[in-house]
């Protein structure tokens, strides 16, 4: 909220009417005022000349004409209209990409893709989404249907146990963390799992220490225990997941190798024995697939459950705390209260954030984590749940719409160049399960087409179409599909990055994120923006990538760096309209507030604008392969006579965001009535919708939901009517399962929605997530598809079978079931299989990037990575911010007394930090929260480091991530930024880096009482 006082703003705060934090911010958002009243933000566009050692200030318009012609220009270079083997239309262009961040609203999001994918073909358009939680999609959507955290973090208020592994969630999540607080008032027990001693640890009942990326070894343990001891949850696991289903008798996994069958290491992929993970099937009569065959008894040694036992018989406590570098005990302590506390009358909820998943092995860390929480019957239900704590505004929206390579909005893949995405007919027929399938021609896959929510794809794709090419998709064209980039492979931006270093990429559009200090091995990665023709730089401030051309204390003169580059001044959220989707999938509407200073423009603005002139580039060409950008609808004008809230005046030129948003809800082409839900969607070409998950958000009366403040009554710790969820508005995923088989819930204590026998239709104090009328009994006749093809008791129903997937038959590269290996960087090789690192990583091949081998004695320290409580991923923002500044003004490396001792330094002394790739100088905080106990005989070392620090602002010190390597997982393409070695030494004082700090400056308006008010009330600096 932001408060005024004569037309000026003078503070900002939390909103007491959301549910989501009662109005609760974190040190950042505290600081949103200083933010926007910045005097180091950038308000004119700006342009630096190739070779050139100073920036020109530039008008709106020139920026615009020029950056288009640049976009245009290197478009008709690298376009690709047919591909050259098989001679398919691909229509895609890959020597430019595109980055957005992961603060840009739904709306922003939503255009990006639009523009640059459904409009130029081009197929390298990311966001940071791919460096935060990519691997929580790649594990989530197989396992459950859908890529996102299951539970508000409110919910934990109804938990009994809150397991917190992989996060700080109390430093990197502070307002979520009240909640788990709170149940820990009300008796739930607390545990936190983490290499480091944090506030988190200190606030919760129970801590374990375990060496980074060793969480598939500490969980499986945990499994192997409770299914010993008999701990799981029976019944549910029985009615709601496929452990009684039978897997084709030739899987198998070596024991001795640590590989599943079908593993061909010439390509490094499971690309051999394609369908020896698919289910057992009945055959109909015509020769098709029946149901799964199952073995409810669970003592067929090829069901699920006997191999998920036999998976994770290794995993003794003692060989899993050899791993991880904990006690045995600390491992059955974790497993008994996590047992006690979950079943029909009681349940745990596990919250993970980066430290899961920015790992090689991110995915099936994620994936074990998922398999414990399913066992123990706590997906579903109120107090359970895996909670996927992201950390930015929108980056939930910004993967939902999304702006990542692979998908199109709301996870309808992409088209692939192959014979079976040839055509619409083809995509069609194949479904969603081809993108994932190993063998494209035949397998269980293809079950999607006929069963469960995915053989809607016809209706999601159509829409979509129909949404971007308005009344130029028609059926005789195929709707616009051949408008659509086909991709041919892996256009993440690492790859991106990769390509830009040998020249195979020419111009770059970065939104909202600041690579050069987040991506991996970011000295490689600066080399490569260096090499580009053009950069292309939307920002609030002049940040390291920006000033990548002059500022790098470790780059080249100005005039060797060849680069143009072009700064587009930016809006903040209060100075723009748009949504945002929160963790819980909350969709947010935030309005414009104030004026943005000078010329700064919101992304949505840039967006549209050059859209308009990329438009009419493509008019003007009359080539076929522009017929998809010229049929793009991009009619966005505000009407005139529109009112802002706050009586602003309309910007020029700006784009109507209630027009793009009710774009993305859906809407009938013949009536304009807005649809109310996916189910409403067509296949003939009478309903467009841009984003089918979001549907429903506009209602009938054309009120948007999400611009509900004000809320209801909240029940059981949900309010239905605050904002709107995706999808449909259910708050908790797959509530289904929060009631037994037959409809009842399991315990009164844990009810949220079950079956009212006299009214025929589900209730309760959640929106079900699935059809409410069909009854616990309805079972499907034999010709039933889609969501009528799954029984009553599915709960599951983007899945074919409507189950929770403990074991992965297909859409995962990685394997059916987690298996743990070493780091791609490790001091120790691995003890449990003869293969030590993720088999399937990819390692980028270039002399800047040297990846030592696991085992290798020069560097004997793990490193992890983290963020502090006052400061913000690359530190952009925070480090242009006094206040923050002065809660924490330096960054430092934190080491252990006995790594201490061992180099002679204390707390305070620079020391030498060297991994395979670089070496940095910083000073040290001698803590013994890094330590960690003894692993294959050796006591062994970490060390720990923000990833907030650059070269741009009022503190700069070196960049963490010049360290990191650059890799990719093998889901997700996540790199391993939070497991890497390095060597610790004394310190080189000569390579201590030099940089040109901002002098602090604070906004006139701090230092300007404000009238009328008691000298008491007057807020810090004013008095």
């Amino acid at each position: 909220m932001g408060f005024f006082k004569d037309g000026k703003l003078i503070d900002v705060e939390g909103d007491p009417r959301s549910a989501v934090n009662e109005g609760r911010l974190c040190p950042k958002g505290s600081s949103t005022y200083a933010l926007n009243e910045n005097p180091y933000r950038k308000v004119k566009p700006m342009y630096r000349a190739p070779g050139s050692d100073h920036w020109e200030e530039v008008s709106l318009d020139w920026m615009l004409n020029t950056v288009a012609k640049r976009i245009w220009d290197t478009r008709n270079k690298g376009f690709v209209e047919k591909d050259p083997t098989t001679g398919i239309t691909v229509n895609n262009c890959a020597n430019i990409g595109f980055i957005g961040g992961s603060a840009n609203d739904n709306e922003e999001c939503y255009l990006f893709r639009k523009l640059f994918t459904g409009g130029l073909g081009i197929l390298p358009v990311e966001n940071s989404a791919r460096y935060c939680h990519s691997t929580t999609v790649a594990a989530l959507s197989p396992t459950f249907g859908f890529g996102a955290c299951t539970n508000p973090p409110r919910d934990l208020l109804n938990s009994d146990c809150i397991l917190i592994m992989g996060s700080n969630m109390a430093e990197a999540h502070p307002c979520a963390f009240y909640w788990p607080m709170q149940a820990k008032k009300k008796g739930a027990v607390t545990i936190h799992v983490d290499p480091r001693y944090t506030r988190t640890s200190a606030a919760c009942d129970h801590h374990v220490h375990i060496r980074p990326e060793t969480d598939i070894a500490f969980l499986s343990a945990i499994i192997r225990y409770i299914l010993e001891k008999d701990l799981w949850f029976k019944e549910y696991v029985l009615a709601y997941t496929n452990a009684s289903t039978i897997i084709n008798p030739k899987f198998n996994f070596d024991q001795n190798t640590g590989l599943f069958n079908g593993w061909d290491p010439t390509t490094r992929s499971y690309s051999k024995e394609p369908n020896s993970w698919d289910y057992e099937y009945e055959i109909n009569p015509d020769g098709s697939r029946g149901a799964p065959k199952t073995d409810p008894t669970l003592q067929d040694p090829h069901c699920v459950f006997q191999l998920l036992k036999k998976q994770v018989e290794k995993y003794t406590p003692e060989a899993s705390a050899n791993i991880c570098g904990c006690r045995p005990c600390d491992i059955i302590k974790v497993a008994e209260l996590l047992a006690r506390n979950s079943g029909p009358d009681r349940t745990s909820a596990f919250c993970y954030a980066t430290g899961f998943t920015q790992h090689s092995a991110g995915s099936q860390i994620i994936r074990t984590c998922a398999i414990l929480q399913t066992l123990l019957g706590n997906i579903g239900r109120p107090g359970g749940g895996i909670l996927a704590l992201r950390g930015h505004s929108n980056v939930q929206g910004a993967t939902d719409i999304p702006t990542l390579f692979a998908d199109l909005p709301n996870y309808i893949p992409l088209p692939k160049v192959a014979e079976g995405n040839a055509t619409l007919k083809d995509y069609l027929a194949n479904g969603h399960g081809f993108s994932g399938a190993r063998n494209k021609s035949d397998g269980m896959w293809k079950l999607e087409t006929e069963r469960g929510s995915w053989a809607s794809l016809p209706n999601y794709m159509v829409s979509l179409l129909k949404a971007w090419y308005g009344d130029y998709a028609v059926k005789e064209n195929e709707y616009g599909y051949q408008w659509l980039p086909k991709l041919g492979g892996n256009e993440s931006l690492t790859v991106t990055i990769e390509r830009a270093k040998k020249g195979e990429v020419d111009g770059l559009l970065v939104f909202g994120q600041n690579i050069a200090v987040t991506n991996p091995n970011t000295g490689w990665g600066r080399a490569a923006i260096r090499n580009l023709k053009w950069l292309v730089v939307c920002d609030l401030f002049e940040n390291e990538t920006a000033s990548v051309w002059y500022a790098d204390p470790n780059g080249p003169k100005p005039s060797e760096v060849q680069t143009e580059v072009f700064y587009l001044p930016t809006n903040s959220c209060l100075e723009k309209d748009g949504s945002v989707n929160n963790t819980e999938r909350l969709m947010q509407w935030h309005d414009r507030i104030k004026a943005a200073p000078g010329e700064c423009r919101s992304d949505a603005w840039w967006t549209y604008q050059l859209g308009k002139r990329l438009k009419a580039l493509a008019e003007s060409s009359g080539l076929p392969r522009d017929e998809g950008l010229r049929s793009l609808t991009w009619s966005y004008d505000v009407p005139q006579g529109k009112q802002n809230e706050m009586g602003l005046p309309p910007i020029e030129g700006d784009c109507d965001l209630d027009a793009v948003a009710f774009e993305m809800n859906g809407f009938d082409t013949a009536t304009g009535r807005p649809v109310q839900g996916s189910s409403e969607l067509k296949s003939d070409g009478t309903t467009a919708c841009g984003c089918r998950l979001l549907a429903g958000f506009i209602n009938e009366a054309g009120e948007n939901l999400t611009k509900r403040r004000d809320g209801g009554t909240v029940d059981h710790e949900i309010d239905l009517t605050y904002r709107f969820a995706w999808p449909t508005n259910s708050r908790i995923l797959y509530n289904r399962c929060s009631a037994a088989p037959d409809g009842h819930p399991w315990s009164e204590r844990k009810k949220l929605v079950w079956w009212d026998e006299h009214e025929q239709k589900w209730v309760g104090y959640d929106k079900p997530q699935f059809d409410a009328t069909k009854p616990p009994s309805y079972r499907p006749a034999p010709d039933a598809r889609g969501g009528a093809a799954l029984d009553g008791t599915a709960a599951f129903g983007a899945h074919s079978d409507g189950k929770a997937w403990l074991f992965v038959p297909y859409g995962i590269k990685e394997g059916p079931f987690p298996v743990f290996y070493e780091s791609v960087e490790s001091p120790y090789t691995n003890t449990l299989w003869s293969t030590s690192r993720v088999p399937d990583v990819t390692i980028i091949d270039d002399p800047m990037n040297p990846v030592t081998e696991p085992g290798d004695p020069a560097y004997p320290t793990v490193m992890t990575t983290y963020h502090m409580v006052e400061h913000w991923m690359s530190g952009s923002m925070t480090r242009t911010i006094p206040w923050l500044v002065g809660l924490q003004p330096r960054s430092f490396i934190e080491i252990s007394p006995e790594l201490a001792e061992s180099i002679g330094v204390t707390t305070g002394n620079y020391v030498s930090v060297k991994s395979p790739r670089n070496e940095i100088q910083v000073r040290a905080l001698v803590t013994p929260r890094l330590r960690i106990g003894v692993i294959e005989g050796r006591q062994a070392s970490i060390a720990g480091r923000f990833v907030c620090s650059g070269y741009k602002g009022i503190v700069c010190d070196p960049i963490t991530n010049d360290l990191s390597p650059a890799d990719m997982a093998g889901d997700g393409l996540i790199p391993s930024s939070k497991s890497f070695v390095v060597k610790i030494d004394t310190p080189d004082m000569s390579k201590i880096e030099k940089f040109n700090e901002f002098p602090v400056e604070y906004p006139k308006g701090m230092s300007e009482p404000i009238p009328e008010t008691p000298w008491a009330a007057q807020p810090e600096e004013r008095n």
